[in-house]
Parts: C-alpha cells; sequence; structure tokens
C-alpha cells in the first residue's frame, strides 16, 4: 500500500445559481478554472469552461455529498480516502469529538451579484425533526453556524438592529399596521418577532404599498439609516417591490459593508441576507435553510416555522462582527486566526508580500488550504509543492506548513478542526 501523503491536492466544482456573479466576473468560477483536472488531461475530467453567459455562485471545498470534492490525481472522491483511513487522515480526537468521519466543516468561496433569500439556518434540535420529516429538503441533520470572511467589499444583511433603534424606525406612519396590536412601553424581542411575522405574512399590495411609502421618504426620516430610500430600489429591481424581504431588511436588519479581511459570524438561527461581493465562507457540515425573503413566494418556507425557530443573537453591527486574533502557531506572525464560538472549525488566513516566508505549526485535526491569491514555494512536511492561485489542498493532522511567497505575494485561507 502506498504510504499516505501530508497534503492532497483536490479537484473542486462551481454551481450555478442566480445571484451568483456572470461569467469570469466571479470569483468562485475564476478559482474553480484553475482546479487541476479540468485540462482534458485529468481522471474524471469534464472539462470546466467558464460560460460568460452563466452565473456561477459558490466553489465548495468540502466532503458534502451535494457537490463532492476529488483528489487531483486520483479522481478519488475524498470522503472515500477518508474512510479507508481515518485515524490517520480525520485523527482519532476528531472522530471521538464528532463520531464520524466525514470533516465537520464545509468551506466555500461565494461570488454574489444579487440579493441571496432571506434566511436562518435551522438549529441541531430543528434540524434533525426537519430531516426525519423532510428528508429531500432537509438533507442532514446538523446545525449551520458560520462564517464570512470578505475577499472584496462586501455588503450584507445580519442579525436585528438594535431595539431602541427599530422602537424608533417603527413609529415611521406607513410602518405602523405592523405593529403588534398589544404593545408594551419597552419594545422588546416578543414584539420584534410578532412585527417580523406580520412583515413577512403580509400579502402583495401591502408590501407595496409600504415600499412604496418608504421611498417616497427623505433619508433624513431613518434616524440615521439614510441608505434604506437609496437601497430599497435596488433590492426592489432584483425581486419585487411586493417581497417581504425588502421591509424585513431594511427597517430591522444591521445593514453591514465590509472590506476585504472583515468578518461575519452567523449564528445558528441567526437571520441574514448576502447582497454583493467575493467571500470566503466556511460553516457546519450542513446544508439545511428556511428562506422567507428574496425568492419567490413559492420557494419561501413556511412563516411560522420560520419566527418559531428566530433567535435575536447579535442585535447590532458591532456583535455580528468576527474579530481575528494572532495565530499562536505562526512563526513569523503572518497569520491571523478566525475562531467563532463553534467546536467544528476555526480559519486561518496568511498573507505575505514577495519573497516573505511564514511557517505554521502542526494542528490536530484535517485542515482544507486555499491558495486564494498569488503563489508560493510550500513545504508540508518534507513535500515540497509550487503552491499556485487557486489551488486546494487536503492538510492532514499533525502535518506542518512553510511558504516562501511568489513575485505576487501569497494568501492563503486555511479551515481546521482540532
Amino acid at each position: 500500500m502506498a504510504s499516505l501523503e501530508p497534503v492532497y491536492q483536490l479537484k473542486c466544482s462551481c454551481n450555478q445559481y442566480p445571484w451568483g456573479k456572470q461569467g469570469s466576473n466571479s470569483l468562485s468560477a475564476q478559482l474553480c478554472a484553475k482546479q487541476p483536472g479540468w485540462d482534458g488531461k485529468g481522471p474524471n475530467d469534464k472539462t470546466f469552461q467558464i460560460d460568460e453567459n452563466t452565473s456561477y455562485a459558490e466553489m465548495w471545498m468540502g466532503t458534502y455529498p451535494v457537490l463532492p470534492v476529488y483528489v487531483a490525481d486520483s479522481g478519488e472522491d475524498l470522503q472515500d480516502l477518508l474512510d479507508k483511513h481515518p485515524k490517520e487522515l480525520i485523527g482519532e480526537n476528531t472522530i471521538q469529538k464528532f463520531g464520524h468521519t466525514m470533516l465537520p466543516y464545509l468551506p466555500k468561496v461565494l461570488s454574489i451579484a444579487k440579493a441571496l433569500p432571506l434566511q436562518i439556518h435551522p438549529n441541531k434540535d430543528l434540524a434533525a425533526r426537519l430531516h426525519k420529516e423532510k428528508p429531500d429538503q432537509f438533507t442532514d441533520p446538523n446545525h449551520k453556524p458560520e462564517i464570512a470572511l470578505a475577499l472584496s467589499e462586501f455588503e450584507a444583511f445580519c442579525g436585528f438592529k438594535p431595539l431602541a433603534h427599530i422602537a424608533k424606525l417603527m413609529s415611521l406612519e406607513p410602518l405602523k399596521r405592523f405593529m403588534p396590536e398589544i404593545t408594551k412601553p419597552d419594545f422588546d424581542d416578543q414584539q420584534l418577532k410578532a412585527v417580523v411575522r406580520k412583515m413577512l405574512e403580509s400579502d402583495d399590495q401591502t408590501v407595496k404599498e409600504t415600499y412604496e411609502a418608504l421611498t417616497s421618504l427623505s433619508g433624513s426620516d431613518f434616524d440615521g439609516d439614510d441608505y434604506i430610500p437609496k437601497l430599497a430600489p435596488r433590492l426592489a429591481e432584483q425581486y419585487s417591490e411586493a417581497d417581504p424581504g425588502l421591509l424585513v431588511s431594511l427597517i430591522l436588519m444591521n445593514f453591514m459593508v465590509l472590506q476585504p479581511g472583515e468578518g461575519l459570524y452567523i449564528p445558528a438561527d441567526g437571520i441574514h441576507a448576502y447582497l454583493s461581493g467575493d467571500i470566503i465562507e466556511c460553516m457546519a457540515r450542513s446544508n439545511n435553510v428556511l428562506n422567507t425573503g428574496f425568492c419567490p413566494r413559492a420557494e419561501r418556507d413556511n412563516v411560522e416555522l420560520f419566527c418559531s425557530a428566530l433567535t435575536f443573537t447579535p442585535h447590532s453591527p458591532e456583535e455580528c462582527m468576527l474579530k481575528s486574533t494572532k495565530y499562536d502557531r505562526s512563526k513569523e506572525g503572518k497569520t491571523l486566526r478566525y475562531a467563532p464560538p463553534l467546536a467544528e472549525f476555526d480559519m486561518i488566513v496568511t498573507e505575505l508580500k514577495k519573497g516573505e516566508k511564514e511557517s505554521l505549526g502542526k494542528v490536530g485535526g484535517p485542515g482544507i488550504l486555499l491558495a486564494t491569491k498569488g503563489s508560493a514555494s510550500m513545504k508540508a512536511n518534507d513535500k515540497s509543492i509550487e503552491l499556485k492561485e487557486g489551488a486546494v489542498y487536503f492538510v492532514a493532522p499533525g502535518t506542518e506548513l512553510a511558504f516562501e511567497a511568489g513575485a505576487k505575494g501569497l494568501q492563503v485561507h486555511m479551515a481546521f478542526v482540532e
């Protein structure tokens, strides 16, 4: 039997959703096209060529069966390789922690041209129930907290605004109809849930009338949220003036504009909708979602189910942000760590200028590494590799990594678990 490698180069694929960026404007498509095996020479090659008339949305880099990845030089499904050598390639601690030999996380590159559906991801209890009841729609029993790290300017709605701020906006005449009949002296999360429900259950005519009334106001009427009348027409053009996602997102949610390197954390059951930009996304291993806006009515999930699962954290723009810290296994100090409050993964980001070096100490669990920009000479233990932009590698537990950046520098993202 051939000896196991410290790293395996992967071949990844890119899916196509209407909200993705068009043709070669899509970073996910660009990176996917650079994967080995798409040149007509690799195993199981199907020749990926970017079609300028197609919207490319997500490059997946994990072992989820909807869009699996393959070992570049053999064509073997990565999950099959992990199942053959779980102790060496997953690690006993990770197997004991999660009870299986699958990667507990799923990294992606997203290229977003228009708003994704207004959504939440069910928590573990709800996901298990929905998976049992509707396995074709909810394809696993797991939760899906996630992070999003900006690769370009990135716009998103994330979590709810502070309650006092929402209360002021709800006093606007066009919005009073959505307030619950019985109000409390202080606007609270229960009243907010009632407002969300009423907005999502409203008929098309009510939403359209409210939209028209709101866009006739000036920016100064929105208590500092002067973006609302500017952003509303753009969202309405993408979907409809009658889409209830317009009201929920613009009035109730935090509108975030992130720059490259900044990140968001979305907890399980956290309401969000991504609007534009290129991001690295990583989530617990799940594909479950409940959608209620920014999508055709026929594709919306049950409002009562959505609202029953809804949580109210985060509740400000600051609470949405995922801050980085210095990575303690970085020997040259050129790597940052993003550590969301969950067990399934952390992510590290290494950025080097031309000729700069970095060494990373070994971790106890498996990793997925993507060269987002540039190139480098890479060493994985004693194995030397020419790392090129777009290359994706599975990194086995206990592997030490070293980089020396090429002429255009290097940016690397790696998700891992311990």
